[in-house]
């Protein structure tokens, strides 16, 4: 293998960390202003586990409700508050799947949105486990070899 493959490949999987960590930064923001308007105790940890938590595919999100839902169920009976924050995780998992991490993914690599939403249910279907945990790089350095970047005139 050519060392230019080795440099496109490398810069596409830094491409795809940089929106990794974006996306797991906005994902953080929003548990913190969420949980905050809907008065959860200890809201910035909570954000916080769910920024980490978002590298995780998949999984990451799921894991990141229990605190808060647990935060709230033993400050009380209110299950009002507890629907709340069940909505804002599905609130979180539907703008992240849908348009923040497709978004954020194209934006920072050149992966067109259309792949970036597909890939990951089709490569799941195929390898369900690794398929999902793999797409997003796999992509980034699939489409820096597809859509080389184009040479600007002298």
């Amino acid at each position: 293998m050519d060392n230019s493959h080795i440099k496109t490949a490398g810069t596409a999987l830094m491409g795809w960390w940089r929106a990794t960590t974006l996306d797991a930064l906005i994902v953080g923001g929003i548990w913190f202003a969420g949980l905050e308007l809907i008065g959860v105790a200890f809201a910035p940890l909570w954000a916080l586990f769910g920024a980490l938590l978002q590298f995780i595919p998949t999984y990451g999100g799921m894991i990141a409700v229990i605190g808060p839902v647990l935060a709230v169920a033993f400050s009380g009976h209110d299950e009002y508050r507890l629907g709340f924050v069940l909505g804002l995780y599905g609130l979180i998992a539907v703008l992240e799947g849908l348009v923040i991490g497709p978004y954020i993914l194209h934006r920072t690599t050149r992966v067109p949105w259309w792949a970036a939403f597909f890939g990951p249910i089709v490569l799941g279907i195929v390898i369900p486990f690794w398929g999902v945990l793999l797409a997003p790089p796999l992509l980034a350095v699939i489409f820096a070899f597809v859509r080389p970047k184009a040479v600007s005139p002298r």
